[in-house]
């Protein structure tokens, strides 16, 4: 028995697979998106049942559905949307994604995207819990309390409940990880290996200029994209700022690679936000290894 809502979800698997496999990504992850696709529509009932009676525990429980995949299956159910979708298509807009919150209106979503630099709703779900929301103007204790009802509908059965940024810290790729990632990026991009993307915001053309990487280390998957932000259009850093998106069994996060204008990182690769670290890992490096950032692309 064929379910109408299993294969419109099917569909965007295929499509995600389809364009994860234009965009050079690792066959095996293509695969796996594939495989799900079928499942899905092989099942007699609705995924929804599923997902609502077991959460992501009882997607997984399906044949072929490993962690990433029941939680993007989840989302999709929930949503009716996937953010890694709209990525891969060049459709983000992370100012609507914010607005889809009861609570947030578009002047506070500019606020947490400007301010906070915030562009998915788990990285909202963390500034909730750890306090940054609470020095938002305008943002008391009723609205951040439904905020965070509003996330935990939305996110409660897609990812563990949100870690202290201490603890998470541990959870996180090491940074020289995260800079060999950025690395290979900015250098692929520069020799024009990479496929691009026409990226809807701040695109009237509809030019494919944006290059977009699939790459992977150990269990974790990459995906990396030079910033499309308003900030970066305005300070003319959209071949600068690479956002990294990773992906592993603690779920899609995402940070943010620049180049340091000021001592001790000027010239330098910088992760925002782990910049004790950084300055760690390149005071370790030889002396003959800068760690200097290299031209950017034309």
């Amino acid at each position: 028995m064929n379910i109408r809502e299993n294969r419109e979800i099917a569909q965007k698997l295929r499509e995600v697979a389809l364009l994860l496999e234009e965009q050079g990504a690792n066959r095996f992850r293509v695969q796996a998106y594939r495989t799900a696709a079928d499942r899905l529509e092989r099942l007699e009932i609705p995924v929804s049942q599923i997902a609502e009676r077991e959460g992501t525990e009882g997607l997984q429980a399906l044949p072929g559905i490993g962690v990433s995949l029941a939680r993007s299956i989840h989302t999709l159910v929930v949503t009716g949307r996937l953010p890694m979708l709209d990525r891969l298509r060049g459709h983000m807009d992370p100012l609507a994604l914010l607005t889809s919150i009861p609570g947030i209106g578009p002047a506070l979503a500019r606020r947490l995207h400007d301010d906070l630099h915030i562009e998915t709703l788990e990285q909202l779900e963390l500034a909730a819990h750890d306090g940054r929301l609470t020095d938002l103007e305008g943002v008391g204790p009723k609205r951040l309390q439904g905020i965070i009802d509003s996330l935990t509908a939305r996110l409660g059965r897609v990812r563990k409940p949100p870690q202290t940024p201490g603890s998470q810290a541990a959870a996180d790729p090491p940074v020289a990880e995260l800079l060999e990632v950025d690395r290979e990026y900015r250098e692929a991009a520069r020799a024009g290996r990479l496929q691009t993307i026409a990226p809807r915001r701040f695109n009237p053309k509809k030019e494919s200029w944006l290059p977009i990487l699939h790459t992977q280390r150990g269990d974790r998957h990459y995906s990396a994209l030079f910033s499309n932000s308003a900030l970066a259009h305005q300070l003319n850093k959209t071949r600068d700022w690479v956002i990294l998106y990773y992906d592993d069994d603690r779920g899609e996060r995402q940070c943010t690679v620049v180049t340091g204008r000021h001592p001790p990182f000027e010239g330098k690769r910088v992760v925002r936000g782990r910049e004790p670290e950084c300055e760690s890992y390149y005071r370790a490096l030889p002396s003959d290894t800068a760690g200097t950032a290299p031209p950017e692309p034309s």
